[in-house]
């Protein structure tokens, strides 16, 4: 792994630090010009942001298929796939200048790893009063995962496997186990996790332990073993909903046995779209200002695993994402 912080300023304007990946398991700090800011924009100083595990990881080490290079292309991201590209989507910041009503707000918005930023208006999503900042930065997590519990349509007294305890996997079986009478247990093969299910509220399971037929089974894991062992505990006309995104990365399961004779539904959910039944009336603005409603509660600190401060973070970054233990790791500035 190597790292390196580029000093190189400009002298004729402002100007901010931005993480970059400039290459395969390489990144830097670069120093870049803030763009004129117009009335209808905010400069939004950074306090925090988190590393989104599962899609850096991808990025970090090149793995985003040629197919995806466009579909991959993140809000604000800049460059171009596979390197170098400037990623991420997880800031919670201040407004600095912009609107009148709106300097000194708090706010979320899905930009790279960066100090300092300027969005148009709209492009940023003022944080509940009761939400702390530091909290904030699961917001785009809690999208994804109220995204899912949509294309799952997870009912009432459903019975609902969830594999996957890291952040996205957690946060659906959090919310799934909010609906009234649903039995939802969050399934990993890290048996260290159970504080964490225990923690959040939530009954658990080993996988290899798992009992019993379920309505509807989420794969957050990544993992073909994870997605076949859904297969294996899916009900009668169970839906199972794969959430994963594996980059460039085969996967093979097998749809013998059961699979056809119990009909058995096998879709993914992406954030990028909105579900059809949903789409009427929600719209990416309504469904992130709920997502960060959704983050009140103050046990959902507990998928936050560590912080490092943002000069740090060329150093860090490689450790951070091959650690097994992380689940949030949140970017202080």
């Amino acid at each position: 792994m190597k790292f390196e912080i580029n000093e190189q300023t400009v002298s004729d304007g402002e100007t901010v630090s931005a993480l970059w990946f400039e290459a395969k398991e390489i990144c830097q700090l670069r120093q870049e010009r803030l763009p004129a800011r117009s009335p209808n924009d905010v400069l939004v100083r950074t306090l925090y942001s988190g590393i989104s595990r599962g899609t850096e990881s991808l990025i970090f080490r090149g793995e985003v298929p040629e197919s995806e290079f466009e579909r991959m292309r993140g809000p604000h991201m800049e460059g171009t796939f596979p390197f170098p590209i400037k990623y991420g989507y997880a800031a919670v910041g201040q407004i600095e200048a912009g609107p009148e009503e709106l300097v000194g707000k708090k706010v979320f918005a899905l930009h790279p790893h960066q100090d300092r930023f300027i969005l148009p208006v709209d492009q940023v999503t003022p944080l509940p009063d009761m939400l702390p900042p530091r909290r904030a930065v699961l917001a785009a997590n809690m999208e994804t995962a109220l995204n899912i519990v949509w294309d799952a349509g997870i009912q009432p007294g459903d019975r609902v496997a969830v594999f996957g305890a890291g952040v996205v996997g957690s946060l659906v079986a959090y919310l799934s186990s909010r609906i009234v009478g649903t039995e939802t247990v969050l399934v990993d093969l890290d048996t260290k996790r159970q504080g964490l299910a225990a923690d959040l509220g939530l009954t658990f399971s080993e996988a290899d332990r798992l009992d019993g037929e379920f309505d509807v089974l989420v794969n957050a894991t990544a993992s073909a073993g994870a997605l076949q062992n859904a297969i294996a505990h899916a009900g009668v006309e169970a839906k199972i909903v794969e959430a994963s995104w594996y980059g460039d990365r085969p996967v093979t399961i097998s749809l013998g046995g059961s699979f056809h004779s119990k009909r058995l539904s096998l879709v993914s959910s992406q954030v990028g779209s909105i579900p059809p039944s949903r789409r009427a009336r929600w719209s990416y603005a309504r469904r992130m200002a709920k997502a960060l409603d959704l983050l009140l509660d103050v046990k959902l600190d507990r998928l936050i695993s560590g912080e490092t401060t943002f000069s740090e973070l060329p150093a860090a970054y490689a450790r951070i994402l091959s650690t097994q233990d992380t689940l949030c790791h949140r970017i202080r500035y």
